[in-house]
């Protein structure tokens, strides 16, 4: 039986989260058929965007995201304090773009007087609001139930089209969610679905390799804050330019017709974060059989379980070899 996921989610351990959607039919949530010969390669396109619109809704940002044949990576950050600050007026617009909301919500965004005893419930809901608007299970619920019931629609049938559950892995240091990136953002060339990373539709190492080729960084997905320092400003703990270049060399590797050359370039990053060369491309290609639950080092996993109350420590061994 599988955790509660209350907790697999602990945001005193880590903000950063894997999640994995699959689809629960034999027909495909994108790509070709081949039973039937139809494609539904456009709906990875539903997936990309609907992912995009809830990082700009919800207070959680997308570090790195793959749309594949019949499941969907994602790698979020929770940002619960932003909820926090969020006014009482910006997390009833952000919740109405999402759902109707009550009346008591739409007076006050209107400006209507409302009693004390009204005051009181829509203050209930507002708190509840500004709680979802952290939550990665409510995040993963609004983007599959969109999802579903456009599939279920263009397919003219009902019943589930994902599994009950989406798994969820939590990434609790720098090293643990770098692998994770890379490996989620090099899905398409594991699968062969392209050759290179910038050619990898519907992924977000496409959008943030096109947005680099002009200097900028993509407003829809985290930012590159650069290596950890002192005075260290929100973003993910790495530096973009060696981040791309990491994750096309290994690319290249990864690809029987092209030879790469990690070591020779990319040594800095990965010595940073104490990652053997010789472990990058495992990891980066079977993360998800090698890693069950938590990843991070050891210490890191050891602290974890024991906040958590977890009495097994899954896969220790493969995270003491490779991630120290």
């Amino acid at each position: 039986m599988g955790l509660a996921r209350k907790r697999q989610i602990s945001l005193s351990d880590t903000k950063y989260y894997h999640c994995v959607s699959r689809c629960v039919r034999s027909a495909f949530l994108c790509g070709e058929d081949k039973l039937t010969g139809k494609s539904y390669e456009h709906r990875r396109g539903w997936v990309e965007e609907r992912l995009l619109f809830l990082a700009q809704v919800f207070c959680i940002d997308i570090c790195a995201f793959a749309v594949m044949s019949n499941h969907t990576h994602v790698v979020l950050y929770v940002d619960d304090k932003k909820a926090q600050r969020l006014s009482d007026r910006a997390v009833l617009i952000r919740w109405h773009k999402l759902f109707k909301g009550s009346i008591l919500g739409h007076k006050y965004l209107h400006y209507e007087r409302l009693d004390e005893g009204q005051r009181l419930f829509l203050d209930k809901e507002i708190k509840e609001y500004r709680r979802r608007l952290s939550s990665i299970s409510w995040f993963m619920r609004v983007l599959n139930e969109g999802i579903a019931r456009e599939a279920n629609k263009e397919d003219g049938c009902t019943g589930r089209f994902w599994e009950g559950r989406f798994k969820s892995q939590a990434l609790l240091d720098e090293a643990a969610l770098m692998t994770c990136m890379a490996y989620v953002d090099l899905n398409p060339i594991r699968a062969k679905m392209a050759k290179t990373p910038d050619e990898s539709a519907h992924t977000s190492i496409q959008i943030r390799s096109a947005q680099a080729k002009e200097g900028k960084h993509p407003k829809q997905l985290a930012r590159f804050a650069g290596s950890p320092r002192k005075h260290m400003p929100k973003g993910l703990p790495f530096e973009l330019k060696s981040y791309l270049e990491l994750v096309e060399l290994t690319g290249k590797c990864i690809r029987t017709d092209k030879r790469g050359y990690i070591e020779q370039y990319q040594a800095p990053i990965l010595e940073r974060l104490n990652i053997k060369t010789d472990n990058w491309l495992k990891l980066t290609t079977q993360f998800e059989k090698v890693f069950h639950g938590a990843v991070g080092k050891e210490y890191a996993l050891d602290l974890y379980c024991e906040r958590q109350q977890h009495k097994r420590r899954h896969s220790i061994s493969n995270c003491t070899t490779l991630l120290s």
